[in-house]
């Protein structure tokens, strides 16, 4: 999944950022705002969660849930009960959706209580998201799900078979109407609070691995795989 460029089915080269829009310009803290399209690519095949906004009976919702990117694509699914993908499917042409992606890569402590703040990377996308019906697209959107937790996955585990498929819905959304924000560096107090007795500066924060727990029931002769051993 990662490194994937394209969409399915084209063979034209992206622009290397997105066009900025009304909805994808910041209103505050215009600066930290950006459109590269490597850099949203990096943002969202870090991640694992993602929220997913829509508007249902006139009030918004918005769901945690786990996302894959396929090229110029994001795919999120769940099940074909669920509000969203039942939405998507019965909507026309589709359900609208915001979809969000953030990392928290340090806490920034301040002298003062209104400068304290997050060093941070995110993405937000604005688009219609669609429910996939074409097999052959929901199975590589399957594939892209499960890649990203953990790269390889995909090759080493049971695709879903006909009645999995038939319980699971896939939602597509365009990488269209993007952008990425971010903040780095460190503490803004105002130049008459550097005196203050208050210690300031960052705690940053590490994501990695612990090591692997087997499952008890795991057959006889099973082998950690190589995309789980590597540090």
């Amino acid at each position: 999944m990662q490194g994937t460029t394209g969409t399915a089915g084209s063979t034209a080269q992206p622009a290397t950022a997105y066009p900025p829009t009304d909805r994808t310009v910041p209103t505050r803290s215009p600066g930290r705002a950006s459109y590269d399209r490597d850099m949203v690519h990096s943002i969202l095949d870090e991640g694992y969660v993602c929220h997913l906004g829509f508007v249902r009976d006139g009030a918004p919702v918005v769901l945690p849930t786990l996302y894959g990117r396929v090229g110029e694509r994001l795919y999120v699914h769940g099940s074909t009960g669920s509000r969203p993908l039942r939405m998507a499917g019965q909507a026309d042409p589709g359900l609208p959706v915001c979809l969000t992606v953030t990392h928290v890569d340090a806490l920034v402590l301040a002298r003062s209580a209104f400068h304290h703040s997050v060093n941070y990377r995110s993405v937000v996308v604005h688009g219609t998201a669609y429910d996939v019906t074409d097999p052959e697209e929901k199975r590589t959107a399957l594939d892209a799900l499960v890649d990203h937790v953990v790269a390889g996955r995909s090759r080493d585990s049971r695709p879903a078979n006909r009645k999995e498929l038939a319980a699971t819905a896939v939602l597509r959304l365009d990488l269209r109407e993007v952008s990425a924000k971010a903040r780095s560096g460190g503490v803004n107090d105002e130049p008459e609070d550097l005196a203050l007795p208050h210690w300031a500066g960052l705690l940053p924060l590490r994501k990695g691995y612990d090591a692997p727990v087997a499952d008890p029931g795991l057959a006889p002769g099973t082998a950690l795989p190589d995309y789980l051993s590597a540090p």
